[in-house]
């Protein structure tokens, strides 16, 4: 609906529906004014005339169209952000496309509704109650475009955002990219990606068709950052001035990419939250092994002709989706990005460790316990709690076989499980539970503290890690369970009331905690910006050095920020010890 309001003599207010807004739920928008003296005397009669057409929290106008390369698309306004959702970034990698590099998507010349998000990548196992619902979806490289209200001319650092669960699910509508965008005036990209079986395989069947291959999910995100470059200018963000985010499986995502030979140029900056597994890649041995696996179990047999592709496009996406695993863990057909050597040509911490990767400010870091996540899954889906029999069994399953990827060479020293147990005695904590989470938790954090002493001196580089362990759980109650700052907890600080998926527990922050939330994202949006957290204010932060004395991390929590050194960060989570035990 279009309201006109005169600026003549004529004192009556004239309405008209145009053809294009017929059929759009939320229709109001006000048009030009030319006389001042005269708005005065309508603000009243349009809010009332608002209210009674049932002006929502979104509204959609033909003002919010934007011209892609591709062709137009219509967002909505809500709150202070203009976002544009479920914009098609590649063609859907449906039929013969399926496992093939993300192809452009055909042009379109009516106006296109980007008004609703795009449906979520196909998934299975959905990690607790991270992600969901479960879903088959090949029709999926859609993304989303949130912009702040703003009349500068200004181009704005884009923020380009790669969700996270373990690469076989997630979604891009679980993140409301407003706060990002409108407190720290940058322009949010969000993407979704090809997941599980869908998005990394290696089959040699099809690896051998003279395409890249295996590492399909790494190609849309690029694929996306393509479209980025060409189109962001539009929307108001300067193509110049990319970082690219993301947290868990997509904080490793961002880490690949910056590894990767193929995404040089794409991209300015990084931040790598809460992830560890970047530091090795799958070897391609296994890859293949597990696909040919997957293909036998799908009736395609185990051969590698043409065939047997072909077997394997056809197959319908619910049974391919059904063989990728169970809700509740890793199919054992599933791998996670591949070393393909030309996507990516090897783990991080050998790329890091010889400078073969793209230089760009950093920011990296985790909460101070991870493990919490992890070690609330099976309480969630059995309802029991933790038991000091649970410590040991996991204890003595992982540390007790081969250290490498998916079982592989080579294996931990004997006796490496007795002397896990030995460090983290049940005296020491008042619950099998904290146990648990204490190892899980160090394990990861120093992974993730290799990985930063890997960049030291190499990149301008800021550490942190979240501390906030009263953070709210997405989880529901659980039996004798306390998740502290668990990993994913600080993901609602920077985009408000995340909770996960359908099944997810959201919880509004307190005053103290609001707080923290305004720190987190004016310095995640300063690094978009400058390449420096702190802005061009005070320097709370300090740049991350290799003296382990020196106040390198910055701890994030309340009521206060403060900072610590690298020693006490190896104290607090025992690294000392697993520097011995880990491999990378």
């Amino acid at each position: 609906m279009v309201l006109i309001i005169p600026h003549s003599g004529d004192n009556k207010l004239k309405i008209f529906e145009p053809e294009y807004a017929k059929g759009i739920e939320v229709r109001v928008n006000v048009v030009k004014i030319q006389s001042t003296n005269r708005l005065k005397y309508w603000k009243p009669a349009l809010a009332l005339i608002a209210l009674s057409l049932g002006w929502q929290q979104a509204i959609a106008s033909p003002d919010l169209i934007v011209e892609t390369n591709k062709g137009p698309v219509k967002g909505i306004t809500r709150n202070d952000v203009i976002e544009y959702r479920g914009i098609p970034y590649a063609a859907p990698p449906v039929g013969h496309l399926r496992w093939r590099p993300p192809v452009e998507h055909a042009a379109w010349k009516e106006v296109r509704d980007a008004t609703a998000f795009g449906k979520a990548c196909g998934q299975v196992t959905l990690l607790g109650v991270f992600a969901g619902p479960a879903n088959h979806n090949e029709d999926c490289l859609y993304l989303n475009v949130t912009a702040p209200k703003t009349t500068s001319q200004e181009k704005l650092p884009v923020l380009f955002w790669i969700h996270g669960g373990g690469f076989v699910d997630g979604a891009a509508s679980d993140y409301d990219a407003s706060k990002l965008a409108d407190q720290g005036k940058v322009i949010v990209v969000s993407i979704n990606y090809r997941l599980s079986l869908l998005g990394f395989f290696a089959h040699p069947a099809i690896n051998k068709e003279g395409h890249l291959f295996a590492n399909y999910g790494l190609l849309d995100q690029q694929f996306a950052l393509r479209w980025v470059k060409e189109n962001i200018a539009k929307f108001g963000g300067d193509p110049n001035n990319i970082t690219v985010a993301g947290q868990s499986a997509g904080g490793a995502s961002v880490a690949y990419n910056v590894i990767s030979p193929l995404a040089k140029g794409l991209f300015h900056k990084a931040i790598i939250q809460s992830s560890a597994s970047y530091l090795t890649a799958v070897p391609m041995a296994v890859a293949e092994k597990k696909a040919i696996s997957f293909a036998d179990a799908a009736g395609c047999g185990t051969g590698a002709d043409e065939a047997t592709a072909s077997c394997l496009r056809n197959l319908p996406a619910d049974k391919l989706m059904k063989l990728s695993g169970p809700e509740n863990t890793f199919g054992p057909y599933v791998v996670t990005p591949v070393a393909d050597g030309k996507i990516l040509p090897s783990g991080g911490a050998a790329a890091f460790a010889s400078g073969k990767f793209h230089k760009m400010p950093v920011m990296t870091g985790s909460t101070q316990d991870e493990g919490s996540f992890f070690v609330a899954q099976p309480v969630y889906y059995t309802g029991k709690a933790v038991t000091q029999e649970d410590v040991t069994k996991y204890v003595n399953t992982i540390f007790g076989g081969k250290a490498g990827y998916g079982g592989t060479p080579p294996a931990y020293p004997k006796g490496t499980p007795e002397k896990v147990l030995a460090r983290y005695p049940a005296s020491d904590y008042k619950s099998a539970q904290l146990r648990m989470s204490a190892i899980q938790s160090d394990v990861m954090v120093c992974r993730i503290q290799h990985g930063t002493h890997l960049l030291a001196g190499k990149v301008p580089l800021y550490a942190y890690e979240f501390r906030d362990q009263t953070a709210p759980s997405m989880f529901p109650e659980l039996p004798d369970f306390k998740p502290m700052a668990y990993h994913t907890a600080d993901l609602q600080y920077q985009f408000p009331g995340f909770h996960g998926g359908d099944k997810g527990v959201q919880h509004p922050l307190n005053a103290q905690q609001q707080k923290l939330s305004d720190q987190i994202v004016t310095a995640w949006t300063n690094f978009a910006r400058y390449g420096n957290p702190n802005g061009n204010g005070s320097k709370v932060w300090p740049v991350y050095t290799s003296d382990p004395k020196a106040q390198s991390y910055l701890s994030q929590n309340i009521p206060e920020l403060t900072t610590f050194s690298d020693n006490e960060f190896t104290a607090m989570h025992q690294c000392d010890f697993w520097k011995d035990v880990l491999v990378y």
